[in-house]
């Protein structure tokens, strides 16, 4: 091979690679706007369904778990619920505009990761006003599928219903006040557990009560 095909073969695989990172950029800033508003609409709707009896739920703050942005939400009923109608200065369509009178807190909801054998579990979780957990949601997670996927299973969130965070506690085998693990993914039933629910429930009792929760 000589010194010129050389050059061609090393020429022609730049070509290639930039085109290549082109193309992937151009995809990415199409796509990513689309996954983006996809994402914010399913995050709502998990929202929502952690305290349905909720008329609002609003942003009151965040924090870092694991490095990674996370928010926590008031969940409130209103006095009275005043809908607007109002055109859409986008689309030019005809929208509605909720304002809520007169709110109260109902509880309260928290957003948090676990770290689990093979991903960080991204879950929700719903407490009432004595920060005692009402219902848990798994939103995302890279667990092993068939063991660490269990967690999105109802007979494994359906054991939080009236748990304290003292009670969060992963135990292998039968137990009447605490959560039991998995069978065969022990790692995954602990991250959702006792780092993911757990360290929210104790963010949220530091932030909004003032007490600690050891």
């Amino acid at each position: 091979m000589t010194t010129t095909d050389m050059v061609k073969i090393t020429v022609n695989l730049v070509v290639i690679y930039v085109v290549g990172g082109l193309i992937m950029a151009f995809v990415y800033a199409k796509t990513s706007p689309i996954m983006f508003i996809k994402a914010k609409e399913e995050k709502e709707a998990a929202l929502k369904l952690m305290m349905p009896e909720a008329d609002t739920i609003a942003t009151i703050g965040d924090w870092e778990p694991h490095e990674k942005h996370a928010e926590y939400y008031a969940a409130r009923k209103c006095g009275e619920l005043k809908i607007t109608k109002v055109v859409d200065e986008k689309t030019g369509k005809e929208k509605e505009e909720q304002e809520c009178i007169g709110p109260s807190d109902l509880g309260y909801i928290v957003e948090g990761f676990g770290k689990g054998y093979s991903s960080y579990i991204h879950v929700l979780a719903s407490v009432d006003k004595n920060f005692i957990v009402q219902k848990i949601s798994v939103l995302g997670h890279g667990e092993t599928p068939g063991l660490g996927d269990e967690i999105e299973k109802d007979y494994f969130l359906n054991q939080f219903h009236g748990k304290s965070a003292d009670n969060l506690i992963v135990i292998k085998g039968e137990t009447a006040d605490k959560i039991q693990a998995i069978t065969g993914a022990t790692i995954s039933s602990r991250a959702v557990t006792e780092d993911g629910i757990k360290n929210g429930v104790i963010m949220l009792k530091e932030k909004l009560s003032g007490e600690v929760q050891g």
